[in-house]
């Protein structure tokens, strides 16, 4: 890992009133019931909720799943990455 990205990932990790998220994006290679499992079972989302981010970011090729700190996002993201899903993890901007 080069010299910047160590640097940014410091800053991410210093500043603890900042919140990040993970967004999922339609990969068209994970079933449906796979997204949905990873949801309930990694994010915490009830089943309900994992459905309707399952479905949005089939239609509009991402959702937001998660926000917290730096620390948990980072967790939560190495896990749905192990798990084959498409994430990426960002800077929350209130919308």
């Amino acid at each position: 890992m080069n010299n910047a990205r160590l640097s940014e990932m410091s800053k991410k990790r210093s500043n603890k009133n900042v919140k990040y998220e993970i967004i999922l994006h339609d990969d068209n290679k994970n079933t449906f019931d796979h997204v949905i499992d990873c949801l309930v079972d990694i994010c915490g989302h009830m089943d309900m909720q994992a459905q309707q981010c399952a479905l949005i970011t089939h239609k509009n090729g991402q959702c937001s799943i998660f926000v917290d700190k730096y620390d948990e996002c980072e967790l939560v993201y190495e896990l749905l990455l192990q798990n084959g899903l498409s994430v990426t993890l960002n800077t929350y901007k209130k919308k």
